[in-house]
């Protein structure tokens, strides 16, 4: 009986091995694609003058740096006409404005003009609710051991409100993302909360929250069902492709991934104690 145990576990062991020899896969490499990155943030308190625009394009699944856009055209403008333009910095794709001006239920258009294409954009700035609080419970979780934190805001009653959540951990490369809307809460104290189970004591959390358009929430919450809640950022290479708001005027058929978005927000640092 021995023997036959010692000869079923070399076979299998023989089996495995056998298995790990390298097999290269041909995959259908598309056209790349533009990606515009157009998330207009202004924190509660400051006067949100300065804002950052990337753009970047689509790759190969095994490559690890990710072509940046330069040379392109980039401004947004009001409903008043004022236009503010975004300057690249240093051939980065980073385009920079310094002068933008934030309002509040203000329309906004976007404008990308980069290899004979024009790609377009127009949406609203929308207002978030300021974090009054920061709780921490040390008996969360579905297990009732884990350390949980809540960041609880007041929701406007005269309004139908949309939330976008960010929750960055200090032992965790990635950030967490995910959405809400209040239609079972409005008007009242609601909250935003952790997902980490693995909370320690001096672990410190980053929770930002974002008030978003209705159009948004629903690109977000499709951009977080397909890419989990732990993503590096919203346009972190989704297994599916998924349109924005960016239209390519020039030619509607090549569009652009990214979305442009405008959120008043409120940001908090917490330490767990």
């Amino acid at each position: 009986m021995k023997k036959v145990t010692l000869f079923i576990v070399l076979f299998i062991s023989a089996f495995f091995a056998s298995c790990e020899e390298v097999v290269d896969v041909d995959l259908d490499t598309a056209p790349p694609k533009l990606v515009i990155e157009a998330a207009i943030n202004w924190q509660k308190g400051t006067a949100g003058k300065q804002q950052t625009i990337k753009l970047s394009t689509t790759t190969g699944y095994f490559e690890n740096v990710i072509p940046t856009v330069s040379g392109a055209s980039v401004y947004v403008t009001n409903s008043k006409n004022q236009q503010f333009f975004f300057l690249e910095v240093q051939k980065t794709g980073r385009y920079v404005c310094s002068n933008f001006i934030p309002v509040i239920d203000e329309n906004y258009t976007l404008t990308v003009i980069s290899n004979g294409n024009t790609y377009t954009a127009t949406e609203t700035m929308k207002s978030v609710a300021p974090i009054t609080r920061i709780e921490q419970n040390n008996e969360g979780g579905i297990t009732g051991d884990e350390i949980e934190v809540r960041a609880f805001y007041n929701d406007p009653a005269d309004a139908d409100n949309f939330y976008l959540y960010k929750y960055v951990y200090s032992n965790k490369v990635t950030s967490t993302y995910y959405v809400s809307e209040d239609k079972f809460f409005q008007g009242n104290e609601y909250f935003s909360k952790s997902d980490d189970d693995d909370l320690k004591i001096g672990n410190e959390i980053e929770i930002t929250h974002y008030g978003i358009s209705k159009q948004y929430y629903n690109y977000m919450s499709i951009m977080v069902s397909i890419a989990g809640s732990n993503a590096g950022g919203p346009f972190q290479s989704p297994p599916a492709t998924v349109k924005g708001n960016i239209i390519n005027t020039t030619d509607k058929a090549n569009y652009p991934l990214g979305y442009f978005s405008l959120s008043e927000i409120d940001t908090k640092k917490f330490k767990i104690q």
